[in-house]
C-alpha cells in the first residue's frame, strides 16, 4: 500500500541533517529548532513602523494590514516546524504553500503602483492578478513538489530588481546601507541553503549538516531588514504628506539592533 501523505519521511524532500539523530519524535532536530526560533522572533519584531502623531490616519497606515501578515508569519514557522519534524508530504506542501501565500499577501498590499502592468488600472485589480496567480500557483505546486522551494528562491531575485529600481531614485544613504545589509543577510542565507543541498556529502565527512538550520536564521534576518525598506518605499508612494526616516533600536551603534521607519515630520522628496 502507499504511505500515507501525512506519514514520516513521505515528502520527496530530505535535507542534509541526519533524521532521528536527536529524538524519536523529531526527524530534524536542529532545523525544527531553528525554523521556530527564527519564525517566533521574526514575528515579534515584525512591527517595525512607528510614528509620533496622534492624529495619524489609521485607515492609511502602511500597517494597517499588520496582523493579516504577522499570522502569515506565524502560519509559515508553524508549518515549516511541522515539516521539519515529520518530513512528510503535507508538511512539506503546508511549508512551501505558507510561504507563497504570504509572498502573495507581500505583493498585493504593497506592491508599488507604479510597476503594475499596463492593464492594471487600480489596487483592487491587482489583487485579483495576485490572487489568481496564487491560486494557479498552488495548484502547480503539486507536480513536482521537489522544484518548489527552487522556485520560491527565484522570488528574491524579483525583490532584489524592485529593491535596486528604488535605490536608484533614492539618495539617503540611511535606505542604501539598510539595503546593503539586507543582501548581505540574504546572499549568506542563500549560499547555506545551496550548500545544504548540493555539497551534503561534503558536509556529513565533516559532521556539520547544519547549513539549512544557518539559511532559516539568515532569512529571518534578511526580512528583518527587508520589511522596513518595504514600508519605507510604501510610505513615499502612498502617505506623501510623511516624511518616513529610517532607524535602528535600540541604537545605530549597537551590534545588535532592530531595524523600524519613524513616521515624524512633512515629507521631502527622497
Amino acid at each position: 500500500t502507499m504511505p500515507s501523505i501525512f506519514s514520516y519521511q513521505s515528502a520527496e524532500v530530505d535535507w542534509c541533517e541526519g533524521n532521528f539523530e536527536r529524538s524519536p519524535v523529531i526527524a530534524e532536530y536542529y532545523n525544527t529548532v531553528s525554523e521556530g526560533t527564527a519564525w517566533g522572533t521574526q514575528d515579534l519584531l515584525l512591527g517595525p513602523t512607528r510614528w509620533h502623531q496622534p492624529s495619524f490616519p489609521s485607515s492609511c497606515s502602511p500597517l494597517s494590514t499588520s496582523w493579516c501578515w504577522r499570522l502569515c508569519f506565524l502560519l509559515a514557522g508553524i508549518f515549516s516546524m511541522y515539516f521539519h519534524m515529520t518530513l512528510s508530504y503535507v508538511g512539506q506542501l503546508l511549508d512551501e504553500l505558507s510561504i507563497l501565500w504570504s509572498l502573495a499577501v507581500a505583493y498585493s498590499f504593497w506592491y508599488p503602483k507604479v510597476y503594475f502592468p499596463r492593464f492594471i488600472k487600480s489596487r483592487k485589480h491587482f489583487f485579483w492578478l495576485s490572487g489568481v496567480t496564487t491560486v494557479i500557483s498552488t495548484l502547480l505546486s503539486f507536480i513536482k513538489p521537489v522544484l518548489n522551494a527552487y522556485v520560491l528562491n527565484c522570488i528574491a531575485f524579483h525583490l532584489l530588481y524592485l529593491t535596486w529600481r528604488e535605490l536608484k531614485k533614492c539618495k539617503d544613504r540611511r535606505v542604501h546601507r539598510m539595503a546593503a545589509v539586507m543582501v548581505m543577510w540574504w546572499v549568506l542565507a542563500i549560499s547555506s541553503w545551496i550548500s545544504d543541498r548540493w555539497l551534503c556529502g561534503l558536509w556529513q565527512a565533516i559532521n556539520f549538516p547544519y547549513f539549512h538550520s544557518l539559511w532559516h536564521v539568515l532569512i529571518a534576518l534578511s526580512l528583518l531588514y527587508l520589511c522596513p525598506l518595504v514600508i519605507y518605499f510604501d510610505v513615499n508612494y502612498e502617505m506623501p504628506s510623511f516624511r518616513p526616516k529610517l532607524g535602528y533600536w535600540p541604537s545605530d551603534s549597537w551590534p545588535i539592533v532592530v531595524p523600524y521607519v519613524a513616521l515624524e515630520e512633512p515629507h521631502k522628496q527622497c
